[in-house]
């Protein structure tokens, strides 16, 4: 049964790298049956800024109405919204679940930026890879983060990334200082995103600020 409160809250889902909302699909569906009112934030992640995914973010996140925000954020949709929430006034804004962030830096990232076609595979999100994240939390929030350890996919096959790893991004790079919990579940990079148990972890923390073991 879901609560009142929780009917209030608002969940927006944001998409990674060569995504769109639609990958957050699954999640979406698995939180509205847990009581949420979730949805998804679109942006051009390969076209636009940082700087301007942050801006569209703020717009999206002051449309919406609820009593409270919270965010859970897929990769380099986790980057975004850090930097939204570096800068935000909103007093609605919960808690945010990053999804295999990799808020240390990301080895695969900087290494497809070396390819021959890697500034045209990261667009223009390749100034963040090559800067050194990360991005501190903001304060007094209240972050949780889920990592991989399922090494499938393009990093696993072609830049020998460390594992653990769920394929793309390791263990080690979605830890951050200052975050609430980190769970490690094994699931890979883009297998999180239609995972039950990423699903029922992800709505565990937006309820209570910590993942259940």
């Amino acid at each position: 049964m879901s609560t009142r409160s929780e009917q209030r809250a608002a969940v927006l889902f944001i998409h990674g790298l060569w995504m769109n909302g639609l990958a957050m699909l699954y999640l979406v569906h698995a939180l509205r049956k847990g009581g949420f009112a979730a949805e998804y934030f679109n942006y051009r992640s390969m076209t636009g800024t940082l700087s301007e995914h942050v801006t569209a973010l703020c717009d999206r996140v002051a449309g919406i109405a609820a009593d409270k925000v919270h965010i859970v954020a897929h990769s380099f949709g986790g980057i975004v919204a850090l930097h939204f929430l570096k800068g935000a006034q909103d007093h609605r804004l919960g808690r945010l679940v990053l999804l295999g962030t990799p808020v240390g830096g990301s080895q695969a990232a900087r290494t497809l930026a070396q390819w021959p076609a890697g500034k045209l595979m990261l667009g223009r999100s390749v100034d963040v890879w090559r800067s050194d994240p990360p991005v501190p939390p903001a304060p007094k929030s209240c972050i949780g983060a889920i990592a991989g350890s399922r090494a499938m996919g393009l990093g696993a096959i072609c830049m020998n990334v460390p594992k653990p790893c769920d394929g793309v991004v390791t263990v080690d790079e979605t830890r951050l200082p200052g975050l609430a919990d980190h769970l490690v579940l094994p699931v890979s990079h883009s297998g999180m995103l239609i995972s039950r148990e990423v699903a029922r972890q992800t709505a565990v923390f937006l309820r209570t600020g910590s993942f259940q073991r």
